[in-house]
């Protein structure tokens, strides 16, 4: 089996875009370098409650995800920036964070990245809340009241060990929501400790939060 190996720094490139544009992300990547990726149905998360009563709320997002070199994995943002424009409203956003470790794609064996480590000196961090389905909206309440500005919803599937329940003697893996949201460096333990607090996220059952740095960020406000 032949082994493609590098050197290079991996990063995860996260794109958050309008339904049917991740099909042109994925092929502006792909002409700058990027071997693929995976695209995932979300929706994006309104801040007007009335909004929410009317059912008018609810903007399907397509979320797309490629790992890449950091290198052409830059260049893959400038060229989608350039094409999408993230700097025009509701254009979309894109966030990169470190990635340790990348097998696929030709890759077979575990190489750690040359970085060896998170980010350093980052502006923003990626917050993920992975709860029940049907949770995600209070997750956004909780989360807007401690300074978040806004997130993305994508269904899910759990398996954790809390989390079985039985139909006809057969297993079933609850539905579940992850709620993405890109917060501020200075508000992210306020946002953290807020929807752990509200959804008593210690308790087993009750969900998980993870916490990334984020290395470069497109369409931010």
């Amino acid at each position: 089996m032949q082994v493609s190996s590098t050197n290079g720094e991996f990063e995860l490139i996260c794109v958050i875009v309008n339904f049917g544009v991740g099909s042109k992300v994925l092929q502006i990547a792909r002409e700058s370098g990027v071997p693929g990726g995976t695209v995932f149905l979300g929706k994006g998360t309104a801040e007007n409650r009335f909004l929410r009563l009317l059912e008018l709320s609810d903007v399907r997002k397509e979320i797309v995800l490629m790992v890449a070199e950091k290198a052409k994995g830059r260049a893959a943002l400038q060229e989608l920036d350039k094409a999408l424009r993230f700097d025009k409203p509701n254009h979309g956003i894109a966030f990169t964070t470190p990635v340790s470790a990348y097998l696929g794609s030709g890759r077979y064996e575990y190489e750690e990245s040359a970085a060896g480590g998170g980010a350093r000196n980052t502006m923003h961090n990626a917050i993920f809340v992975i709860v029940d389905r049907g949770k995600g909206e209070q997750v956004m309440d909780v989360a807007r009241e401690a300074g978040a500005r806004g997130g993305t919803i994508i269904n899910a599937r759990g398996s954790g060990v809390h989390e079985h329940a039985k139909f006809l003697n057969m297993e079933i893996e609850p539905e579940k929501e992850v709620v993405l949201i890109i917060s501020e460096r200075s508000a992210t333990r306020d946002i953290v400790v807020a929807i752990r607090d509200e959804l008593e996220i210690d308790k087993p059952g009750n969900g998980i939060i993870f916490v990334q740095d984020v290395n470069e960020t497109y369409g931010l406000r």
